[in-house]
């Protein structure tokens, strides 16, 4: 639970603080004074001032950080302290004030994700599970031990590259082609061709509803006991079981149950070490199980082998698909709301802090590298959730510049109360439902 809460609030410290810091960039370059950066909410810990005035604090709450500028001119202020409030500066630049934050959360995203891509990340490689029959994988004719190399003619080295490029598709319905080779090494072009669905978080993977699973991982030999059938036939730790008797590529469950059928019986176990295929004569020991059935056991521990790439690119490939990753997240996300609102997609995707903060220990648990992504996802998140129309973020303060631009004078005050309540009851709105969703997990 405390590791849990440690990464949300780094995460949430590192990705609010950064959106401010956007805002505090721009305001400096347009000349707006700013008066305080805090790092953090709450009765202030420590502070200094800078040479421009601007007080830096350090807050109790290490929830994210806020920016306070001067916002009108000071009663008595001279002309030129007068032009360092905010409402006296031009529309453009107020805008682009404004527009730096969510940007500054965008930006973030995107040297996250060229920061993995060049870095390098260990992944799954992309090789599938036989379909099941009636699925729209086995229709478009993917077999078992293909491995998607390309979709929708951009190439994919890893099973999360291909659920991504395969995503929009998988929730939204409509046809992507793809790329796959066999394991002899023939390639083939195939069509998935999938209706819309409705995308549910507590529903089945989509992957796995079209019939895009990962092969199960073939058998590793972790270790062998001294004296056993296993050691005698010379099985050693690292050795990856490709055949035991007549079963190809089984799955290590289908292995125990093989030779569970073979009590002193000989059999013969296929396997690859050193990248070399031997065959290695076994006879498993009759051993009396619980229940008084006799079974066949080699005495072997075993591990899984899943096939691992690493999806690594140079410098400027890592640059352009951080770029793209970032542009693909934010139109996908924009996609996914649109869909919430007419109904297609249910409510249950809006999740708040409680999920959020499950997501960013769970993450952190794994790896450097999956937190990073975590990081960069909810990074995104935050700037397309801020440039919503909604009076009280920054998209709602960017509405009222272009109706302020188009009137040619800025909007009345009563239109800017009245889209504060609005707002304030949108959020309100959102937030219940997004904790709602959380708690219905919890306890579900």
């Amino acid at each position: 639970m405390l590791f849990t809460l440690i990464a949300f609030v780094v995460a949430l410290g590192v990705l609010v603080t950064f959106h401010e810091l956007g805002h505090y960039w721009v305001a400096r370059l347009c000349g707006v004074r700013v008066l305080r950066f805090s790092v953090g909410f709450g009765r202030i810990l420590a502070r200094r001032t800078d040479k421009q005035g601007t007080e830096w604090a350090l807050s109790a709450i290490p929830l994210g950080g806020y920016v306070k500028m001067l916002d009108e001119p000071e009663p008595g202020a001279t002309p030129q302290q007068a032009a360092q409030a905010f409402n006296q500066k031009t529309l453009g630049q107020r805008s682009a004030i404004v527009l730096a934050g969510p940007l500054a959360n965008l930006l973030l995203a995107a040297v996250l994700y060229t920061f993995l891509n060049l870095v390098g990340t260990s992944e799954p490689a992309a090789i599938l599970a036989e379909p099941p029959a009636s699925s729209a994988a086995a229709r478009a004719g993917f077999q078992g031990g293909d491995r998607i190399v390309a979709v929708n003619g951009q190439p994919v080295q890893s099973w999360s590259e291909a659920r991504w490029q395969l995503l929009d598709v998988l929730t939204g319905g409509g046809r992507a082609d793809t790329e796959v080779e066999t394991a002899t090494g023939v390639k083939r072009e195939l069509q998935l061709v999938l209706a819309q669905g409705n995308v549910d978080p507590d529903g089945a993977d989509p992957m796995a509803e079209a019939g895009l699973r990962l092969a199960s991982p073939q058998p590793r030999v972790a270790g062998v006991n001294a004296g056993s059938p296993g050691e005698r036939a010379g099985l050693r730790a690292g050795d990856i079981i490709l055949a035991v008797g007549g079963l190809e590529r089984p799955s290590a469950s289908a292995m125990v149950a093989e030779i569970q059928k073979h009590p002193g019986q000989p059999l013969n176990l296929v396997v690859l070490r050193d990248g070399a295929t031997l065959t290695v004569p076994v006879t498993p020991s009759a051993e009396t199980a619980e229940g008084g059935a006799v079974v066949g056991r080699i005495g072997v521990m075993l591990g899984a082998d899943f096939p691992m790439v690493t999806v690594r690119y140079g410098p400027l490939d890592s640059m352009a698909r951080g770029l793209s990753r970032t542009a693909d997240t934010v139109w996908l996300s924009l996609k996914m709301m649109g869909r919430m609102v007419i109904g297609d997609v249910s409510l249950r995707n809006v999740s708040g802090p409680v999920t959020i903060a499950d997501y960013a220990g769970q993450t952190a648990r794994i790896g450097l590298a999956a937190y990073i992504g975590f990081l960069a996802l909810i990074s995104v998140s935050i700037g397309v959730l801020n440039l919503l129309p909604i009076p009280m973020l920054d998209g709602g303060h960017l509405m009222y510049y272009v109706l302020e631009a188009l009137r040619g004078k800025p909007v009345p005050q009563k239109w800017l109360e009245n889209g504060q309540r609005i707002g304030l009851g949108l959020l309100a709105a959102l937030m219940s439902l997004a904790f709602f969703n959380d708690f219905s997990r919890l306890f579900s």
